[in-house]
């Protein structure tokens, strides 16, 4: 697949087929996602690759309760939250939590970077995948970081989900960009 292709054709996927991804892709995947720059060279990531089915409906239910009781304020998300139904990974067979192995100001940013590739590199191999917000402050828990194996030393950043889409989401209408030009 060509570069501008993967950018301009890659989505978040939201519906998952059963099919499991085999260790070589995610291997191949990882491999991509420690391409991506990172402050100062630094390379702070690591990676922890959940593919129990059990372990993720259980960090399902615990990411809902826990927004529940601490964050969401939009009522709509609430009521979504509130479904015992609804998997926040959508039933996708792997969840590849990105941490950082820093806890600098570019923590964030150093995994933001190595998702993108990861994402990237996923759609190049007819996978889907999609960040999942829901996950993050519960990862970042004690017990959330002790449910998937995560040192106490590192921050779980970017929770993103791997798997094989049931369908292909269609393309979401962009905003033109704000550009400012200074200089000639």
């Amino acid at each position: 697949m060509e570069l501008y292709e993967a950018i301009y054709s890659r989505r978040a996927v939201r519906a998952y087929g059963a099919d499991p991804v085999n260790e070589q892709t995610l291997r191949k995947l990882i491999a991509a996602a420690t391409q991506a720059p990172s402050a100062m060279n630094e390379q702070p990531w690591a990676f922890t690759v959940v593919r129990d089915r059990n372990l993720l409906a259980q960090i399902s239910s615990r990411s809902k309760a826990h927004l529940l009781l601490a964050e969401v304020r939009q009522q709509h998300l609430r009521e979504v939250l509130s479904h015992s139904d609804f998997d926040i990974f959508y039933q996708a067979p792997v969840l590849i939590a990105i941490c950082s192995t820093s806890n600098d100001e570019w923590a964030v940013v150093n995994c933001a970077l190595a998702a993108q590739n990861l994402m990237l590199a996923a759609h190049a191999e007819g996978l889907g995948t999609c960040w999942i917000g829901l996950a993050q402050s519960w990862l970042q828990t004690p017990e959330g970081k002790a449910a998937i194996g995560v040192p106490e030393s590192c921050r779980p950043v970017a929770p993103i989900i791997v798997g094989h889409p049931r369908s292909t989401p269609l393309q979401v209408a962009r905003k033109l960009p704000e550009i400012a030009w200074i200089g000639a």
